[in-house]
């Protein structure tokens, strides 16, 4: 959910090696993080990992007849902690242990092997070298085709909320800047809260345009202003049902599940009812001003005529989804939520067609009657004059039914060459490449192609920032062959 690279500052890159780096990452870095909520390890990756190297001489153990096993032995039992009793003095309780963990390279040096037949001890500096080395590497990290750098993987909890847990990482690694050299940089190249903030912006983005296009066809063509405004308040009504029946099931709002509710299908319902009471009350013989009693009388009878047609509407919608809900795998964990929250959704609206909507219409739709035709009214005609001619053309048109197959083919055949895409797009602003040199090849040598293929992408003036991670972890979450680079 969140990955970093230490590296340093221009001007320091001589003055630090990538043991040093690597030193800072496992010591300093990785350890302050362990204590953030939610966070369930840290890998890191690239550097050197050191290590307190004994390299012993073969001609001394067989001088001072010394084996590897007393060598182990005594660097095992000298570089360790050991528990006692306590001794109780009322009110207080002390507690004995002997602390024997090396601290230095000298430390070791002086660790006694054994003690020859004279009594003369023999230390691990007698028939060893005692020296700082480093881990056989079988990855490396390099940070935009310049140099080698050294990184961090923060792995999360599963359950726990992403952009919360990163939200504190990100709180922490101001503490942790505090504690390394001033010339020691931070810098996070993958943020699981960009995705998060991106995902919400695009959901955000396509509810309001939506919105907004389903009130303006509804003012449009309702040519009325209250009799849109109520069609479009069952659009956050239905959605606030929605979130709840979420909430109860346990499914996520993301990109795919509100990405992918039609307003329209939402509306539907409360179209019908609106449309079925405005069409009833100018059928009204009587011009003039109607009481609340009788205006609750006609939206009754109108809402009572619609209201079967208007429910099968909505369940012939919902029935649709069903198939979606028998998915299984990844499939079923995709499109589930989408076809759970799209059913929610539209069994709201269908509650609020039938409960809220006459409701609102007996309250707030005009209660002068007026048989004088409105923009919408003109517009329909409009529309009708245009259409009319055609229907009759084309009745006494013989062949319009080879000319309708005609044009059915070619627009499968225009389908079939058209690009299309199931799932919504999010422009997430991170790529992935991978370059696969011959197999085989050594660690150094991926590297050095990787930064050079890294330099190339650099060029770019749209690319802020390019890690490439060679080879593996020693953790190998991500196991990778030491000759494939991921940037």
């Amino acid at each position: 959910m969140y990955q970093y690279v230490i590296h340093p500052k221009k001007g320091s890159e001589d003055k630090y090696t990538a043991m040093d780096l690597r030193t800072m990452q496992d010591w300093i870095v990785a350890r302050q993080l362990y204590g953030t909520p939610g966070i369930a390890e840290v890998n890191s990756f690239g550097g050197i990992l050191k290590q307190y190297e004994v390299s012993v001489n073969p001609d001394r153990l067989r001088a001072m007849g010394v084996t590897i096993p007393d060598v182990f032995d005594a660097l095992g039992k000298n570089n360790e902690n050991t528990g006692g009793a306590y001794i109780d003095k009322k009110p207080n309780a002390y507690f004995i242990r002997g602390i024997g963990l090396v601290s230095s390279l000298e430390d070791v040096r002086n660790i006694v092997i054994k003690t020859d037949a004279n009594g003369v001890p023999v230390f691990v500096r007698d028939v060893a070298q005692v020296q700082f080395g480093g881990a056989v590497r079988y990855g490396a990290l390099t940070y935009n085709g310049q140099k080698e750098a050294v990184g961090g993987v923060v792995m999360m909890l599963k359950g726990s909320n992403s952009f919360e847990v990163v939200s504190k990482v990100k709180v922490k690694m101001e503490t942790i800047r505090k504690s390394l050299p001033a010339d020691i940089e931070i810098e996070s190249f993958l943020d699981r809260t960009d995705l998060v903030e991106r995902a919400i912006s695009t959901v955000q983005t396509n509810l309001i345009e939506g919105a907004l296009i389903v009130v303006f066809v509804l003012v449009l063509f309702l040519g009325n202003l209250r009799a849109g405004l109520i069609v479009a308040s069952a659009i956050p009504l239905s959605m606030l049902f929605a979130l709840g029946m979420m909430q109860l099931f346990g499914v996520s709002a993301n990109l795919m599940s509100l990405g992918a509710i039609d307003f329209g299908l939402i509306v539907d319902g409360a179209v019908i009812i609106v449309e079925a009471t405005m069409h009833h009350l100018g059928l009204r013989k009587t011009v003039g001003r109607m009481t609340q009693a009788e205006m609750d009388q006609e939206v009754f009878v109108s809402a009572s005529r619609i209201r079967n047609s208007a429910a099968f509407g909505e369940i012939i919608i919902l029935i649709v989804y069903i198939p979606i809900l028998t998915l299984i795998g990844i499939e079923g964990k995709m499109f589930g939520p989408m076809a759970q929250t799209v059913g929610f959704a539209i069994m709201g609206a269908l509650l609020l067609s039938l409960t809220y909507i006459p409701m609102m219409c007996a309250l707030f739709l005009p209660k002068n009657i007026s048989h004088k035709k409105n923009f919408s009214d003109r517009l329909m005609d409009f529309f009708q004059r245009i259409y009319a001619p055609v229907i009759s053309g084309l009745v006494c048109f013989k062949r319009v039914v080879t000319a309708t197959l005609v044009l059915f083919a070619a627009s499968v055949f225009l389908f079939t060459r058209m690009g299309g895409e199931f799932i919504p797009q999010l422009q997430e602003g991170d790529y992935v490449s991978i370059v696969f040199p011959p197999q085989g090849t050594s660690l150094s040598q991926s590297v050095e192609t990787s930064m050079q293929a890294m330099r190339i992408i650099k060029q770019f003036p749209e690319v802020n920032l390019v890690v490439g991670k060679t080879g593996s972890a020693e953790v190998p979450t991500d196991p990778m062959p030491p000759e494939a680079t991921d940037r």
